[in-house]
């Protein structure tokens, strides 16, 4: 069963195992991830034993352990997540460096896949042409995989290479309107499940020609890669895609940060934890700042927020990090969160916030 970020954050029980691990791409580091990964499974087993029934922990730890062993670990990438309770046990690599830890809450700790879709650019490259259209998953400049079935698409059915048919301009025309037609409905079937942003690479004819059918041009990057490289490499589209969409990026980002810088000067920033929660609970929080890396494990007492120390992050009570927490819940009031590099909210003790109004 492949469930979606929304639904994995939208999963509210007793026991919620997340297990976030450190991975390697080559021979022979990735040889050690396993043992890394068993190591972090003894924890959870230690936790759960701890506080709640053997009869539950022993449910739990069988479905973690089954999970674990459907890892080939030659296929990791720079980091592993897993996530397991009653009713879900899946797994899910990712292309970021994380910290190796275990999270036991009544939420899964989604922070690392909200963070690899923010800091990190994740994107779908629509590789285009007349004859044939590719996509391809992509993660800054490192891809993830290219998508089987139904792709690569052919254009078999819409293509004429009549001579007559194909000297009436107005009739090709609408005969590969119809085929792109068909790939875009492709391409948002694989969105459902992953509803990435996609790059168009391909001639700027056939990129204009794309947009004029497409059904959702919101997730279409308004920019594009005009070559025709349908017979290229995935490793080469990747890397020319990438240099583009790194420039795109990097205009996002420092966009953001002039919003921060505006925020503050106009008063509608706020750093104290308990002020952002309560701000967050009344739908007052558009976004959160949070510098890479922060991690600080609370417990609610009398609806107030209070740090613990990393020892007391096993305690029973105790929320294993606050600001997944508070991510969390903003997302669901329609907030967003960027993630800046560390040093970068120093004098805000690098967490804060941008409210409405």
């Amino acid at each position: 069963m492949n469930i979606t970020l929304k639904q994995l954050k939208d999963i509210r029980s007793e026991n919620c195992i997340t297990i976030i691990a450190t991975t390697h791409r080559t021979k022979p580091d990735y040889l050690n991830d396993g043992l890394r990964l068993k190591n972090l499974i003894k924890e959870a087993e230690d936790r759960l034993m701890a506080d709640t029934s053997k009869r539950n922990a022993t449910h739990l730890m069988e479905k973690l352990n089954t999970l674990a062993a459907e890892i080939d670990h030659s296929q990791n990438l720079e980091s592993l997540m897993l996530f397991v309770n009653d009713e879900v046990a899946q797994y899910t690599r990712l292309p970021i460096k994380v910290e190796d830890r275990v999270v036991i809450d009544e939420t899964f700790a989604t922070r690392d896949l909200v963070r690899a879709m923010h800091l990190e650019t994740h994107y779908y490259i629509l590789v285009l042409s007349q004859e044939k259209i590719r996509l391809i998953e992509a993660m800054n400049d490192k891809i993830i995989r290219e998508i089987g079935n139904p792709f690569p698409i052919e254009n078999t059915q819409f293509f004429s290479k009549n001579r007559a048919a194909a000297a009436i301009a107005s009739r090709q025309t609408s005969l590969i309107a119809e085929y792109f037609n068909q790939a875009d409905k492709k391409v948002n079937e694989v969105r459902k499940d992953n509803p990435l942003p996609v790059l168009i690479c391909g001639l700027e004819e056939n990129h204009n020609e794309y947009l004029k059918i497409a059904d959702n041009k919101r997730s279409i990057f308004n920019i594009f890669l005009n070559k025709n490289k349908i017979n290229d490499t995935a490793h080469s589209i990747v890397d020319e895609s990438w240099k583009i969409v790194k420039d795109y990026v990097v205009k996002k980002n420092n966009e953001r940060k002039e919003e921060l810088k505006k925020a503050v000067g106009e008063n509608k920033f706020l750093s104290d934890t308990n002020e952002i929660w309560n701000a967050i609970s009344e739908g007052r929080i558009q976004t959160l700042f949070i510098e890479q890396g922060l991690f600080q494990p609370a417990v609610m007492k009398n609806g107030e927020i209070q740090y613990v120390s990393d020892e007391e992050r096993n305690d029973t009570g105790v929320i294993d990090d606050i600001y997944d927490e508070m991510i969390e819940a903003n997302m669901d009031f329609g907030g967003d969160v960027v993630f800046l590099p560390k040093g970068e909210l120093t004098k805000f003790n690098g967490f804060g916030a941008i409210t409405r109004y």
